[in-house]
């Protein structure tokens, strides 16, 4: 009798459990319909705090945002030092014009922690010089003036590293022996050597020291701005900073603008670039927020995306796209009332866009938790709404049970669950945060994103890294719909009778 007794109490525990997990579910599904506020976390993270490298007071103010927020919706948080910069930047407004015979504004952007101006600056326009003759002919001209340089823009500011300036040297030199070369064979046809006219900014320093205002690239449209990679990576100081404003300008003014200098008529640009430093180092942090595992406290699913952005636009998309639905799956597991069986972590990682540093941080400082970790969500590849999930062979099943909600909620959307082929363990990281839990044999498992279900239209190589990248280009249904469908695929994974198998995810390798 007693042994029965037990037994009932365990049927009826495990009965109420269920019905709790059930009655969570429903109450995703009602805040996903009714109360969905991913919109609202991104119109803050974009428009009040705006773009937000590493380093930046954005930055700092989007992890004070974040850690208020979960605190708000009763999660345990905590910021992680993940690293820091040698300098801050801060950037401000940024406006240019063409004076003279014509009159053109400018359509230009600025790396991160590049130069402003000192205040609005006026000045000639200059092509630069490709020889030491041709930079002692017009180093007169060069105080003052713009200076027009070579290629064509990626985004990244013109290199000023000691490997560059030896580079730069080589060059030069060769250009001069071609000169010469070609003065002493003129006449004689296919004897000439070839000029490098490609690479930029050859007398760099040369031109700095001459006094020029600063350097203008063509820069396709819309533009890619990234960052001065010798500040960032290279611990610049704040007294050993660059002094001069690197300027990317739309390719047809810039073009426009060649062939006038070019033809010595009677231009002037101004610009006026406030882009700021303040004195390091700067500290960046991790934001990570728990949800407490009742059966398998030790047991964990991380959830992530990137907090910081670049700040030539807002970083709506990149990654404003991942934080917000992020945090709104939080929200609605967090308020519904679920119990998961395992720990859910949520992570908005830090300095992303400089090389992964806060995800390589945390798995460095989590190395025990590896191990015990089911599944890592990522959310970094634009506002697309999630229409497929591919599970280990042995959990398609339970996967298929867990997709009904979404379903269920979502039924335009075609959710539906394959059968994972399992894929050698990546040797090196990639291009997102989930990459850094890959290589430590991490289970990596997302929800398919990139299929624009209802042709919006949406090119992510569009908004990548540039101007355009601002809260305007989500698409406020899909980051909805991702933001629920995480929401019940994160709690059904955490409610899992046993975690993902790492054999069903990556296969042995040759060397095993």
């Amino acid at each position: 009798m007693k042994r029965f007794s037990i037994l009932l109490l365990l049927a009826l525990l495990i009965n109420v459990a269920a019905m709790a997990q059930s009655a969570a579910i429903r109450n995703i599904q009602q805040m996903a319909r009714e109360d969905n506020r991913t919109m609202q976390h991104l119109d803050i993270l974009c428009n009040r705090i705006g773009g937000r490298p590493a380093g930046s007071n954005a930055c700092e103010n989007a992890e004070e945002w974040a850690v208020k927020s979960f605190q708000d919706w009763g999660l345990e948080v905590k910021l992680e030092k993940a690293g820091q910069m040698a300098v801050g930047f801060n950037r401000g407004g940024w406006w240019g014009r063409m004076m003279g015979e014509e009159q053109m504004t400018l359509h230009f952007a600025t790396p991160s922690y590049t130069s402003g101006t000192k205040g609005p600056q006026k000045g000639h326009v200059v092509i630069e010089p490709r020889t030491q003759a041709e930079f002692d002919r017009m180093k007169g001209r060069l105080k003052g003036a713009w200076v027009l340089v070579e290629g064509k823009s990626r985004g990244w500011a013109l290199k000023h590293d000691a490997d560059t300036k030896a580079e730069r040297e080589k060059i030069r030199k060769a250009n001069e022996e071609a000169m010469q070369y070609n003065s002493m064979m003129a006449g004689e046809d296919g004897k000439r050597k070839e000029i490098d006219t490609s690479t930029p900014a050859l007398f760099y320093d040369e031109m700095v020291a001459a006094g020029v205002l600063g350097f203008i690239q063509a820069a396709p449209v819309p533009i890619t701005a990234l960052y001065d990679t010798e500040v960032v990576k290279n611990g610049v100081t704040f007294e050993n900073l660059p002094t001069v404003p690197d300027i990317k300008l739309d390719e047809e003014q810039y073009a426009r603008i060649y062939k006038m200098a070019k033809e010595r008529r009677q231009i002037e640009l101004e610009f006026d670039i406030r882009n700021h430093f303040h004195i390091g180092p700067v500290d960046y942090h991790n934001v990570i927020a728990t949800i407490k595992g009742t059966k398998h406290p030790d047991e964990y699913v991380i959830v992530g995306a990137h907090l910081d952005s670049f700040d030539v636009a807002t970083g709506g998309v990149d990654c404003g796209s991942g934080v917000s639905v992020v945090m709104e799956a939080a929200r609605m597991i967090a308020q519904s009332g679920a119990k998961p069986d395992r720990t859910i972590i949520f992570i908005l990682f830090a300095a992303e866009e400089f090389g992964l540093y806060g995800s390589q941080a945390w798995v460095e400082a989590h190395a025990d938790l590896l191990p015990k970790i089911s599944n890592m969500f990522n959310r970094d590849g634009g506002p697309m709404p999630y229409s497929a999930f591919s599970a280990p062979a042995s959990l398609v099943e339970e996967y298929k049970k867990i997709a009904e909600p979404i379903c269920e909620l979502y039924p335009d959307y075609d959710f539906t669950v394959n059968e994972l082929k399992p894929r050698p363990m990546p040797t090196r990281t990639g291009g997102n945060d989930a990459s850094s839990f890959d290589v430590k044999g991490v289970p990596t498992l997302q929800m398919n994103e990139w299929r624009d279900v209802k042709g919006y239209g949406f090119d992510y190589r569009e908004i990548w890294h540039t101007e355009r990248d601002t809260y305007q280009k989500s698409i406020p249904e899909y980051q909805e719909q991702a933001a629920g469908a995480m929401a019940l695929m994160v709690l059904g994974t955490a409610n899992l009778k046993q975690m993902l198998p790492r054999d069903e995810v990556y296969r042995p390798t040759d060397k095993e």
